[in-house]
């Protein structure tokens, strides 16, 4: 019998190339480039079900299902993440100054946060189909 003892190399170290094969390319798009999907046609923008959605580049837990809510803003939105889930960084480009939201563990795009979301936090994690996974609670 046969077992792996190898670690799952580092996110965090990927080179580009390596991205690339793991991803489709809207998928390194958006979570490597920064890219954003079209608003509105995100899988998961309807998704209503129990469970986890977790980083698609990583498998990270990012945000329980019971903290995404309907903003009207085109991609699915969240008010509050798992506690170390996300990273924060100013983003200056196209002519205004948003804050970009990463995933911890990967550093992978997912999207941007705003102060417009609803109770308890006031917070709209405005985030991308593409760079989420779900898994469905049983």
């Amino acid at each position: 019998m046969s077992t792996n003892t190898d670690p799952k190399p580092d996110p965090k170290s990927l080179t580009p190339e390596q991205w690339k094969q793991k991803l489709d390319p809207d998928a390194y798009r958006v979570l490597r480039e920064a890219g954003t999907e079209r608003a509105f046609t995100g899988k998961h923008l309807a998704e209503k079900r129990l469970g986890t959605f977790s980083c698609a580049a990583c498998e990270a837990k990012l945000f329980k299902s019971d903290a995404k809510f309907e903003s009207g803003c085109g991609w699915p939105s969240f008010f509050e993440p798992f506690d170390g889930a996300i990273d924060e960084r100013e983003d200056t480009t196209h002519g205004m100054v948003r804050t970009e939201v990463r995933c911890a563990a990967c550093g992978s795009h997912l999207g941007h946060v705003f102060p417009d979301g609803p109770p308890p936090t006031g917070i709209r994690y405005c985030i991308n189909s593409v760079c989420l996974a779900f898994d469905p609670a049983e």
